[in-house]
């Protein structure tokens, strides 16, 4: 049986902390929404590992944004809307694309440097849109394209290390801001619950053990999942626990069947899966098979810059038709220059292996990238359970349906980071200006005997999900994953762990077990989940959000 709580705690022999407003997760989303928040108010910033460590850090290709005279949002709109599978909020969608423009200027005024052309005097952007994205009258930002985008709109820094740049300059104006305190190695157990609300945390660090956060108002901006993959672009950290303790506390979850898998990772030994950046096609390079064909061209007449979903679909059918464990990137036709001006990055990385991106193949294949499902919110970042808020890759906010368009994601963190804090002010300010600790206690009985080796379940879960929680799915393999993750889950949910790699698998577990769940419920193809024995996608019974069960019906049941 799963326990509420992770660990056993009591307010009478726990430390507690206390705070306005506490935000889980120093990405992008968790870091905005600090930001946000008026300066009369305490905000207490927690992350598991270090600050630098999040997906913000590491995305690559930037933020989309309509900024040049010849887009309009309405262009943003629609080409977020197609790529979503027919499951994108409308409203949602048409909220974050208005108010890119304005959060782009937001983080040059934080001090984000963006590429811009070079010799770029003559005339620039219009009125409307230099005034939107905050440029002097000669700077042009250089806007880069993407799959599935009609137009260039995708601001990029540092050439390809737009989330560096980005994160750089986020983290030095949340250090410089007086009433926002930032705490690393913190690594969040569970959302505290009293009276159907969200009150606070169980946290953990490992000089200090166990103690609670008690705020008034709780922001969750802890990232995604990709760890429960075997491949993934993700970092270590994201092993999905902010989602997994919004589930245990109560708190909707949906979609959680949609797994984006980046269609280009290097496909390297010895190379941690480096992702290739969805800007290397947008500036032209093609697929190839094992045969030197290009076969985007005999998919969907957007070739190479069509929306992820089909792209990564159509790498692994040509995988499985040669026969051979990879495709090829190829950029030897274009300007070698520009190529390594605009990715010295991805030239570095290649580079260590032996490659030159200008005149060598790049051997690739998808890989695990980001989780399109998550705690429900809505248009403010509000949450079901009362107290509780959340922005970016820990959410599903409508906005990218049943496939993410490239570079919202990182847009979807700014707007909804903020969201969540202007929320949360208001919703404190109305509650009284004292603080007490709730007298909550969690106790849990011993079970199971014994140790358990975490290392060799956590990566037998991540074998599992490769096999049949990947790009193209089915009945029989779906079912196959769920046996074993139930058995699993059996016993290793009712445990007590003292240390962070038995809370992570707990967490991975716990996602995994949804997220096969929803994938057995979706009978249809949509988006990024697949289905070989229902190919099509099912508009009459299927065109809809799908809500996971609460956690006594699904994890209690032998």
């Amino acid at each position: 049986m799963a326990h509420r709580y992770l660990v056993e705690f009591h307010p009478k022999h726990t430390p507690h902390v206390f705070t306005d407003i506490l935000v889980i997760g120093a990405g992008i989303a968790g870091l905005r929404a600090a930001l946000e928040a008026s300066a009369d108010l305490d905000v207490l910033v927690v992350t598991k590992d270090s600050i630098q460590q999040s997906n913000s850090t590491y995305a690559q290709g930037g933020i989309a944004g309509v900024l040049s005279p010849e887009d309009r949002f309405e262009n943003h709109i629609e080409d977020t809307l197609a790529a979503g599978g027919g499951l994108c909020d409308r409203a949602i969608v048409e909220l974050v694309v208005r108010e890119a423009p304005q959060q782009i200027a937001d983080l040059i005024r934080f001090g984000t440097q963006f590429d811009v052309e070079e010799n770029e005097v003559g005339e620039p952007f219009s009125r409307s849109s230099e005034s939107r994205a905050g440029l002097r009258p000669a700077a042009k930002l250089a806007l880069g394209r993407e799959g599935g985008h009609s137009h260039r709109r995708i601001v990029h820094a540092l050439g390809d290390a737009t989330g560096f740049e980005v994160m750089r300059a986020i983290i030095t104006r949340a250090r410089e801001a007086a009433n926002v305190t930032i705490w690393d190695d913190t690594f969040t157990l569970d959302l505290l619950t009293h009276e159907g609300a969200c009150v606070g945390v169980v946290a953990h660090r490992p000089n200090q053990g166990k103690f609670l956060i008690w705020a008034k108002q709780t922001i969750l901006a802890s990232g995604g999942a990709g760890m429960v993959y075997r491949e993934t672009t993700n970092p270590p950290v994201a092993t999905g626990d902010g989602m997994a303790a919004a589930y245990r506390a109560g708190a909707i979850l949906r979609d959680m069947e949609f797994m984006q898998f980046h269609p280009t990772v290097l496909y390297v030994a010895g190379s941690s899966r480096f992702l290739i950046s969805e800007a290397v096609r947008g500036e032209g390079a093609y697929l190839l098979d094992k045969h030197l064909h290009r076969f985007m061209l005999d998919v969907d007449p957007r070739a190479e810059l069509a929306p992820r979903d089909v792209v990564a679909q159509a790498i692994i059918r040509a995988m499985e038709r040669t026969k051979h464990p990879n495709v090829y990137l190829d950029l030897r036709h274009l300007d070698k220059t520009l190529v390594r001006r605009r990715f010295p990055g991805i030239d570095k990385v290649c580079r260590g292996f032996g490659l030159d991106i200008t005149s060598d193949l790049i051997p690739i294949r998808p890989g695990a990238h980001y989780m399109i499902g998550g705690v429900a919110t809505d248009a403010e970042g509000r949450t079901s359970l009362p107290g509780l808020w959340a922005a970016g890759e820990v959410t599903s906010s409508g906005l990218h349906g049943a496939n993410r368009l490239a570079s919202n994601s990182l847009l979807e963190g700014l707007v909804f980071g903020a969201a969540c804090a202007r929320g949360a002010v208001k919703s404190a300010a109305r509650m009284p200006n004292r603080y007490a600790a709730i007298p909550l206690t969690s106790k849990l009985e011993p079970d199971g005997a014994g140790t358990l080796d975490v290392a060799d379940i956590t990566n037998s879960l991540r074998s599992v999900m490769v096999r049949h929680m990947g790009i193209i799915r089915d009945c029989a393999g779906l079912e196959e994953a769920q046996h074993d993750v139930a058995f699993w889950c059996r016993y290793v949910l009712a445990r007590t762990f003292t240390d962070r790699p038995g809370w992570e698998l707990q967490n991975l577990l716990t996602i995994a077990r949804l997220m096969i769940h929803a994938a057995l419920t979706r009978a249809e193809s949509r988006g990024v989940h697949f289905r070989a024995d229902f190919p099509t996608r099912d508009d009459a019974t299927s065109q809809r959000h799908f809500e996971c069960p609460p956690s006594a019906e699904l994890f209690d049941a032998k």
